[in-house]
């Protein structure tokens, strides 16, 4: 799809300087554009490049003038980096623009569905389930039974919805994500066997939720596991049963949070976190990457190491850490000093 300098200009309530006819079709950093390409510049350390870029139309910020000749179309904004964010989420919207079923696909006769729906071929839709208005469902997807989808969803090919599973408004599930499986749960026989025991609980996601390529939340035992209003999951998480993980908390890739664990609200947790099961975590947390989380945190707290404790009293000990070695030698000459 192609739109003209002056196209988007008018998108973005801003000022054309040069050729408003010149078209783009595709976007692109300052330094690698190329006709036909629309970029932006805003940080002073890439100002050289607006000379040498190959891109047809520059968004650049209204204060803005050229040092010398330029090739490139300028939009002319107030703010350059918004407005290239505005254009950002426009073409993604325009990339996801897609109705209609596919075929072959399979669609319950009892699921109910509104405006502008989209499913991929290769899907499947099972009974009772109620799906929102402007759902995108990509091909090669599984939607189970009684799974209820709000308004402005995307479901990225091959993700798997289990049954009875709840999806608020303008969540996004990436490829690869299973939600809804049954959690880990093995009652132990006195033989040394295992009895499985039944998971009869759902997953709930409130509104706009984000779930990374292949990461997991299972459903709960009984009740539900919920991960609420803005919460931010990276690619490749397991969120176990029972779990609740409150709004705006963000939580970097390959985390593992084991059952009925209560995480707050506004928390960042970094990549490859170890949190054990049944404790709470409290609002405004920080915790390290690599760290492993074994009791209660108290709010606001910044947490590192395994087992984790203060971030500050960790930066601290970790210089003594690695030289333990030389420690402990220097240690034992002492000793031997003392023992003559």
């Amino acid at each position: 799809m192609k739109f003209t300098a002056e196209q988007i200009a008018g998108i973005l309530e801003g000022e054309v300087v040069g050729n408003p006819n010149a078209e783009v079709s595709r976007l692109s950093k300052i330094e690698e554009g190329t006709d036909g390409s629309l970029t932006f510049l805003s940080n002073p350390k890439y100002h050289n490049f607006i000379y040498s870029t190959q891109a047809s139309v520059t968004i650049v910020n209204q204060s803005f003038i050229p040092e010398g000749p330029i090739a490139t179309t300028l939009i002319k904004v107030e703010d350059a980096y918004g407005a290239f964010s505005k254009i950002l989420a426009f073409y993604d919207q325009v990339k996801h623009n897609k109705s209609g079923i596919e075929q072959p696909s399979t669609i319950s006769e009892s699921v109910k569905y509104g405006s502008d729906f989209y499913l991929g071929s290769f899907s499947y839709i099972g009974n009772n389930v109620i799906i929102g208005n402007n759902v995108k469902i990509y091909p090669n997807s599984f939607i189970g039974d009684n799974v209820v989808i709000g308004d402005n969803v995307i479901i990225f090919a091959g993700a798997r919805i289990y049954s009875e599973t709840i999806i608020g408004n303008f969540c996004a599930i990436h490829s690869g994500s299973i939600i809804g499986a049954d959690g880990f749960g093995f009652a132990p026989n006195p033989d040394g066997t295992y009895t499985k025991i039944p998971q009869i609980g759902n997953v709930i996601l409130e509104d706009y939720v984000d779930i990374g390529a292949a990461t997991t939340i299972d459903r709960a035992t009984m009740g539900s596991t919920i991960i609420r209003k803005g919460v931010k999951l990276d690619n490749q998480i397991q969120i176990a049963h029972n779990v609740e993980i409150g709004e705006n908390t963000v939580i970097a890739a390959q985390t593992g949070v084991a059952g009925s664990t209560k995480i707050g609200s506004n928390c960042i947790i970094g990549g490859q976190v170890g949190i054990a099961g049944h404790i709470t975590i409290g609002n405004n947390v920080r915790i390290q990457a690599q760290t492993g989380v074994g009791k209660n945190i108290k709010d606001g707290e910044i947490i590192q190491g395994s087992p984790a404790f203060a971030y500050n009293d960790y930066s601290k000990s970790y210089v003594h850490f690695k030289n333990l070695p030389k420690i402990v030698t220097e240690i034992e000459e002492i000793k031997k000093k003392i023992n003559k």
